[in-house]
C-alpha cells in the first residue's frame, strides 16, 4: 500500500491504475472498494485503466490522502466528509478542503458497541471503568468514538484501558479478554462483529443517552437507527444506536471522464453491486446521489446523473 501511495504523489489525474482507499479488510469499506474495482476491471479494455482497492486506516486517512493527491478515490463516513469540507474536528489543523467532491453514498453505518457477556456491559454508559478498544488513529471508528466521548464528557481516563487496535485485530482481542468491549462504525452484517459473536458469544449494546440525543439533534449527518436482530449468533433482538452513511469521494482534480466511468460502472450494474455484500442490498439510486453527501458532486458524477435523468 505504501508504495502505491508514494507512486501517486504527483497527483491523481488520468492514470493507468486507479487506487481506492478503503479500510480494514475485515470491514465493509474494503468490500465497497472491491466491488467498485470488480465492476471497473470488467471493462478495462474499454476505459483503459485498472482499479485496485487499498486497505487503509479508514475515513480520516482516506480523506487526507485524497486531498493530498495520493489516492484517486476514498471511502469515508458521512460525518467526516462533512468535517473535511468545513475544516472542522479532525481537520481543524489543515482547514477546509475546497476540492473535495462526492460521487455517491452507499450503506448505512451504525455506531456499534460489542461487549463480552461477562463484562457487565448492558448499555453505553457501562463502558466506564472497562477495557475498551476505541479504534486506531486515522480511522472513522476512532474519530467517531472521540466525538461520542466528548459528548458524554469523557476522556480516555474513564476506561481502565483504552486500546487502539485496528478493526482487523479487535474481535480476537475481545475473545481473548484483552479488551471487554470494542466500538465500530460499520455496515452490517460485518465479519469482525460476526467473529466476536460466533467465537465468544459477544453481545451488541444499546447506544442511547441524553448526550447522544443532543448529538443526533445537533448534527444533520447523524440519525438514530437499529442494528437488526438475528444477523449475529446470540443477538436475536434489534438494538438501538445512531449512525452515518458510507460515502465515496474524490478530488476535483481527478479528471471528469475517469469519475464518469466509475459512476457509470456502478449505476449501470447496480443490481450486481447490491449482490456483492449483504450491506448493499437496500441501496437505491435516488438515495445514493444525495444521502450523506456534504461535498459537491464531482463534475463527472453530475454529468452522468444528469444524462440518466436522476437529477
Amino acid at each position: 500500500m505504501v508504495g502505491a501511495l508514494v507512486a501517486l504523489a504527483a497527483g491523481p489525474a488520468r492514470s493507468a491504475e486507479m487506487f481506492v482507499g478503503t479500510g480494514s479488510k475485515s470491514g465493509v469499506y474494503y468490500q465497497v472498494g472491491r466491488a467498485i474495482c470488480r465492476l471497473l476491471n470488467a471493462g478495462t479494455l474499454r476505459h483503459g485503466f485498472t482499479c485496485q482497492p487499498l486497505s487503509t486506516a479508514g475515513s480520516i486517512f482516506n480523506l487526507t490522502n485524497v486531498r493530498a493527491g495520493r489516492l484517486h478515490l476514498g471511502v469515508a463516513q458521512s460525518d467526516w466528509q462533512y468535517h473535511a469540507v468545513r475544516g472542522t474536528r479532525a481537520f481543524d489543523g489543515i482547514g477546509p478542503d475546497p476540492d473535495l467532491r462526492s460521487l455517491f453514498s452507499v450503506h448505512s453505518e451504525p455506531f456499534t458497541v460489542v461487549a463480552r457477556q461477562d463484562a457487565g456491559i448492558h448499555m453505553f454508559r457501562d463502558l466506564k471503568g472497562k477495557r475498551v478498544n476505541i479504534g486506531n488513529p486515522g480511522s472513522g471508528q476512532r474519530a467517531t468514538m472521540e466525538v461520542v466521548m466528548l459528548a458524554e464528557g469523557w476522556n480516555k481516563g474513564v476506561f481502565s484501558l483504552a486500546n487502539d487496535l485496528p478493526a482487523s485485530q479487535q474481535s480476537l482481542a475481545l475473545c481473548h479478554d484483552r479488551v471487554q468491549a470494542m466500538v465500530y462504525t460499520v455496515g452490517h452484517p460485518n465479519a469482525s462483529v460476526g467473529q466476536a459473536a460466533g467465537l465468544c458469544n459477544a453481545v451488541i449494546v444499546e447506544v442511547k443517552s441524553p448526550a447522544i440525543d443532543r448529538l443526533v439533534e445537533d448534527n444533520p449527518f447523524y440519525a438514530y437507527t437499529e442494528i437488526p436482530g438475528g444477523i449475529y449468533s446470540g443477538n436475536p433482538d434489534p438494538v438501538v444506536t445512531f449512525g452515518v452513511k458510507a460515502t465515496v469521494v474524490a478530488s476535483a482534480r481527478l479528471d471528469a471522464d475517469s469519475v464518469y466511468t466509475v459512476v457509470k460502472a456502478v449505476f449501470e450494474n447496480l443490481d450486481r453491486f447490491k449482490k456483492m455484500h449483504p450491506a448493499f442490498g437496500g441501496l437505491e439510486a435516488a438515495g445514493m446521489i444525495k444521502d450523506g453527501l456534504s461535498a459537491p458532486l464531482h463534475e463527472g458524477a453530475l454529468r452522468y446523473y444528469q444524462e440518466r435523468g436522476l437529477m
